[in-house]
């Protein structure tokens, strides 16, 4: 499945139903009377949160969402029919925007939110409604009201546990494709990671949500490499693991490199937990490995841990450490904004 995190489409409601002009008119009914019924409201636009998706992909297709127009009133004092509601299914964590892509509408989060969008245009009154004591007989009725419309943007960010952080080719993906059923692209070249990707990693019959971003280079967030825009997608998480190629001749620079571009992204992301660990150590001697993990660890002033994810040596203790870090909340749910 192709993925896709922003999306524009344009939304429109329904319009309300015409009032009805109409009069009673019975046979051996001496006194008839307006009788015509009111317009049907429109139907409404609302976003609905839904499990099961992880992209936005199906608003690359449809851009347009129209939502039905009222029926008109009736004769018989019969008020038309509602335009049926148009609902739009989002992944969790879609935020709502403005056409400028900066306003923000609403930040849709839980399961089974609906959030109305657009409302649709009242019906318009039937003549029976204007009948009065000086107007025995009254001959007009209103329109129904005029739908809203506008473009919005959906951008998606993802809800994980674990942010997995580092270089091009740090072994990120082959990580989540250890510890997981996701199946990213793996291959021996910068940026095989092109988009997020989701995987879930069990540990003591527990689930470990990971995302799995493309790899920032120094610059990212001017936009080189693929720039910072990816980043969104770790802002929800608890914590995040960051992995450093045990091969890289400077690892404190590899670690400056991605925390620089975090920091320029988000004083939020900067100051959430780190684990930091040495990848890819069966590919290096063990005394020089030691010696760069004492060396990133004096700098960092954090722990460091060492794994392997082609021998599998050190996952689980990664796991482990992973599970006791992250901080439990009674509600699984996440409070979002919205009006």
């Amino acid at each position: 499945m192709k993925f896709l995190d922003q999306a524009k489409i344009h939304i429109q409601s329904g319009n309300g139903g015409n009032g009805c002009v109409s009069f009673r008119r019975e046979k051996f009914v001496e006194f008839g009377g307006p009788n015509g019924g009111n317009g049907g409201k429109g139907g409404d636009i609302i976003i609905k949160c839904v499990d099961g998706l992880n992209t936005l992909i199906d608003y690359r297709y449809r851009q347009h969402f129209k939502a039905k127009n009222g029926s008109p009133g009736m004769g018989s004092d019969k008020t038309g029919r509602s335009g049926e509601d148009t609902i739009i299914e989002v992944p969790r964590g879609t935020l709502i925007l403005e056409e400028d892509n900066e306003e923000v509408i609403a930040d849709v989060v839980n399961k089974d939110q609906s959030l109305t969008i657009l409302k649709g245009g009242n019906g318009g009154f039937g003549n029976a409604h204007f009948k009065s004591s000086e107007n025995q007989t009254p001959r007009t009725a209103n329109d129904g009201e005029n739908g809203q419309e506008k473009w919005i943007w959906l951008r998606l960010k993802l809800i994980a546990d674990i942010g997995l952080i580092g270089l091009p080719n740090a072994g990120k993906s082959t990580l989540i494709s250890t510890v997981s059923e996701a199946k990213p692209k793996i291959a021996d070249y910068p940026f095989t990671t092109l988009n997020p990707v989701l995987g879930i990693a069990k540990y003591n019959d527990n689930e470990l949500v990971i995302a799995d971003i493309p790899g920032l280079i120094e610059g990212a967030h001017e936009g080189k490499g693929l720039g910072d825009r990816f980043l969104g997608h770790i802002e929800r998480c608890n914590l995040l693991l960051h992995l450093i190629d045990a091969n890289d001749t400077d690892v404190i620079n590899s670690w400056k490199t991605v925390r620089n571009e975090i920091s320029a992204y988000s004083k939020e992301l900067d100051e959430k937990k780190e684990i930091i660990v040495l990848s890819k150590s069966d590919s290096i001697d063990e005394e020089k490995l030691d010696e760069k993990l004492i060396i990133l660890k004096d700098y960092t002033n954090k722990d460091v841990f060492k794994m392997s994810s082609v021998t599998g040596k050190g996952i689980t203790s990664i796991l482990r450490i992973l599970h006791d870090n992250i901080s439990k909340t009674e509600d699984d749910d996440i409070k979002g904004w919205q009006p």
